[in-house]
């Protein structure tokens, strides 16, 4: 199963105890489902454990069952509601006169308590929501054909301090993120604090990857400097010995241009401490370049 199928997973595994909630995750699922009309009612889901939640839900919440439930086969399937008692019964919780109202808006009276909200949203993230598995990236949405709830549903998320995005995509309106940190409130905000704990590790994990990456690619970009300082100076040793300058040079410059061309493979620190007497890495470095120096024939 998909991460979003997980996710819905844990969602449906939340109780029904209130009416009120049930009655808002329903609203939740009408709002951001297929179809919302005065003459059909229509939720297409793979989900399975959503389709096993509808009819509970449907039931605790208005006391009404779908007219055509889909064959336990697996796949898609769709609950149909087209008595139109049913649906005016539905309707009437909610506030909808389908008569007078040009399109569908948010009741928020019906959504005043912060275990409502919370229990809207999920339904909304059940019917029409989506998340990226957080392994391959960041991306949770909710999609909805009704404009008017979309507008007022991001107004309502930004008073619970969620903050979402919001753009089009065809017929549909879209609120979205695209931040691992407020998918993870959006998640624990809905009750799936399993997934959200699994976004949050997703993050951690990356984040350790990326910083374990800078350090590799840090320390190999430092071994390239030092072999590439090294096989300079050994060159510049070379060309004095090609020219008979070495025999002339001070003990101490002998002695370091025989440890670095013994021993090409160490950093100057290592090679400062194989001087007799041992040096400081500044001392060795600064003998070195007075051997590059006079391979150039600079005083």
């Amino acid at each position: 199963m998909s991460f979003s199928g997980d996710t819905k997973g844990e969602l449906c595994r939340e109780g029904l105890s209130r009416r009120c909630c049930a009655q808002a995750e329903a609203y939740g699922v009408l709002l951001f489902c297929n179809t919302f009309q005065p003459g059909e009612i229509r939720i297409t889901t793979e989900c399975d454990p959503l389709k096993e939640r509808l009819p509970a839900l449907f039931r605790r919440a208005f006391r009404v069952s779908f007219d055509v439930t889909p064959a336990d086969e697996g796949g898609k399937g769709s609950f149909l509601i087209r008595d139109r008692e049913k649906i005016a019964r539905i309707c009437e919780v909610f506030g909808i006169a389908w008569d007078s109202a040009v399109s569908l808006h948010l009741n928020f009276a019906v959504l005043e308590e912060d275990h409502c909200r919370a229990a809207f949203l999920r339904g909304a993230f059940l019917a029409g929501g989506s998340v990226t598995d957080p392994e391959k990236g960041y991306h949770l949405e909710l999609a909805t054909s009704h404009g008017a709830v979309s507008r007022e549903t991001l107004a309502l998320m930004g008073e619970m301090g969620l903050q979402p995005k919001d753009t089009t995509r065809s017929a549909n309106y879209v609120l979205y993120f695209k931040q691992s940190d407020r998918i993870e409130d959006f998640l624990t905000t809905i009750g799936a604090g399993v997934s959200a704990m699994r976004v949050m590790n997703a993050r951690a994990e990356k984040t350790l990857r990326g910083s374990v990456n800078r350090r590799v690619n840090c320390d190999a970009a430092n071994l390239d400097k030092v072999v590439s300082a090294a096989q300079e100076q050994i060159e510049a040793i070379g060309r004095l010995r090609e020219r008979g300058m070495l025999e002339g040079l001070s003990p101490k410059l002998r002695e370091a241009a025989e440890l670095r061309t013994g021993h090409p493979e160490l950093t100057l620190t290592q090679l400062a401490e194989l001087c007799a007497p041992p040096v400081t890495k500044s001392c060795l470095n600064h003998r070195l370049r007075k051997l590059m120096e006079l391979s150039r024939g600079e005083s």
